[in-house]
């Protein structure tokens, strides 16, 4: 694992001449090496439960309503990951003939549907992740609530850098 003190880790920075400087693009590169290690544990879970990325994002999505008692449509769903519905419709179709979803009618309109998680997803995805989860809060839960908010306040302004990209704009040549 590369060194995120390494001055030559933070390869797209200019050279840091000053303290501030070094120790920005040095926790800039920690939290880079951070997000590249989630990218591999994603795709290692994905791999071992058989899905690609938008099946586990279906997934996830579909947990979440169930602990909140709300119902997804197929529409819904397609929005969500920004897909055209026949996409959501082979998405669904591959979840349903694997057992993690399954389509139940809507209790009024015959017409409309609702995408609903199985329990064994929910007990397969728990299985899959919990330990994970576990060892994430375990990293986390003797911070003081200063350095919490600290590190909280950090991701907002970096969550808030990385929303301004537009993906439209040509950049420059």
């Amino acid at each position: 694992m590369p060194d995120p003190t390494d001055p030559n880790s933070g390869y797209w920075y200019s050279d840091a001449d000053d303290d501030r400087r070094r120790r920005a693009i040095a926790l800039l590169q920690a939290f880079r090496m951070y997000r590249a290690a989630e990218v591999a544990m994603r795709r290692r879970t994905r791999e071992s439960m058989s899905m690609g990325e938008n099946d586990l994002l279906v997934l996830r999505y579909l947990l979440k309503a169930r602990q909140k008692d709300q119902l997804v449509s197929p529409g819904e769903l397609a929005r969500y990951l920004g897909v055209s519905t026949a996409s959501m419709t082979a998405i669904i179709d591959r979840l349903e003939k694997s057992g993690h979803v399954r389509r139940e009618r809507h209790a009024t309109d015959r017409r409309s549907i609702y995408v609903i998680p199985t329990v064994d997803t929910d007990e397969e995805v728990r299985k899959t992740l919990g330990d994970m989860h576990e060892r994430m809060l375990a990293a986390v839960i003797d911070m003081s609530p200063d350095e919490a908010t600290i590190v909280m306040d950090t991701l907002a302004r970096l969550q808030n850098a990385v929303d301004q990209v537009d993906a439209h704009v040509t950049p420059r040549r």
